[in-house]
């Protein structure tokens, strides 16, 4: 008998799995998976809970990858909800609750699609794997990337690998990522003299400088784009003070920028350029500014090829929808496998992810399993 993909949204939904919390989410797969022939292993790490399954030999001369979460953001206002979060409510044809679109419809769908094809029609001389973190939505250092480190060491991996993140915008099949947009955020601190605002030449004002300071790089052009990516951002997110009194100038000053940047930069190439601008504004006014880094991820490419190929075909089958090739959004987990082996991102649309009253149509993931389903019948026929 079939699997069937909503049932098994609403299961997975079930499961209070708020990152890190792993809420029985991955134990329900691991079961549903043994029971077809998969061989599981649990890929924990610092206190994350992530699952890795196989079906097929190791050594496999060809092996295709999924890649998704099961760990969902927090509900927020509880009372907000018109329906129970983790109810996982099914009427007028949607499925509600927490995960519904991001995504544990999206893992219901690839696991389905496998246990089927594997018990269906298993391939010859290929494998199905399943590699599946507790930790997307959080801060994803040992997620994902430790499921590749596991992999490593236990002579584990995807020849390709499908992201099943929810890419499509208006509807089911309109686009296929085939990149990401590298992610840094820049926290400076401007320091200088505290002093009485009536004296303002015995203090040293450190907030002109950070104003300055953001204006330049606020009004910088980082790129024009790229062939497969839009201009770079450079936005300001905050600007902190912590000054209550309109007597004293602060000693120091605090703003944050986040850069969301394409394939023509690196995040050590746009750190050199945050530095070498912050010394000429220390210089200009004689203030100190000390900058920290955090890079999300890099931007990468695959670029249009066989598997965005393979793909988009199988899209286009079960849907009547030629999708468009993409790098558009925010990081994903694609930023860590894309060091492992070529990999694409499809899955459903995202209207009310992470939204109250999260809701998925309950068509589009009967057939986000029959695209997934083609996918494997076309990459091991």
């Amino acid at each position: 008998m079939p699997t069937d993909p909503v049932a098994l949204t609403a299961e997975l939904i079930r499961c209070p799995s708020v990152t890190p919390e792993e809420g029985g989410a991955l134990t329900l797969l691991a079961e549903r998976l043994a029971a077809a022939g998969f061989e599981c292993h649990r890929a924990d790490r610092g206190g994350v809970a992530n699952l890795f399954a196989r079906w097929g030999a190791r050594d496999a001369a060809r092996r295709f990858g999924f890649n998704g979460h099961t760990d969902v953001v927090p509900v927020g206002d509880a009372g907000a909800w018109s329906v129970p979060p983790f109810g996982a409510e099914r009427r007028d044809g949607q499925l509600w609750g927490r995960g519904a679109t991001d995504m544990k419809s999206g893992v219901a769908a690839f696991a389905a699609a496998a246990i089927d094809f594997v018990t269906e029609t298993p391939p010859e001389d290929g494998a199905v794997i399943l590699a599946i973190t507790g930790d997307e939505e959080g801060p994803a250092v040992d997620g994902t990337a430790a499921l590749l480190d596991w992999m490593a060491a236990q002579g584990e991996s995807m020849s390709v690998c499908l992201v099943g993140e929810p890419t499509s915008r208006e509807r089911l099949g309109d686009t296929v990522k085939i990149g990401r947009r590298g992610s840094l955020s820049a926290f400076f601190t401007v320091t200088g003299r505290q002093g009485h605002s009536a004296y303002p030449h015995r203090a040293r004002n450190p907030l002109p400088a950070l104003v300055r300071l953001m204006d330049r790089l606020a009004s910088a052009r980082l790129d024009e784009g790229t062939e497969h990516f839009d201009p770079s951002t450079l936005a300001v997110v905050t600007i902190d003070t912590g000054n209550p009194a309109t007597n004293v100038i602060p000693a120091q000053g605090r703003a944050t920028v986040n850069i969301r940047f394409n394939d023509r930069h690196t995040g050590e190439s746009l750190t050199r350029w945050l530095e070498s601008e912050a010394a000429e504004v220390a210089a200009a006014f004689g203030v100190e500014i000390a900058i920290e880094v955090k890079r999300s991820g890099e931007a990468f490419l695959t670029p249009p090829g066989a598997l965005s190929e393979l793909v988009t075909r199988a899209v286009e089958a079960e849907t009547g929808v030629r999708p468009e090739l993409s790098t558009s959004g925010g990081t994903s987990d694609a930023r860590f496998v894309k060091d492992h082996c070529a990999v694409v991102e499809f899955g459903l649309t995202g209207r009310t992810m992470h939204q109250v009253d999260e809701h998925v149509p309950e068509a589009e993931v009967t057939a986000l399993k029959a695209i997934y389903r083609r996918i494997l019948r076309d990459y091991f026929g």
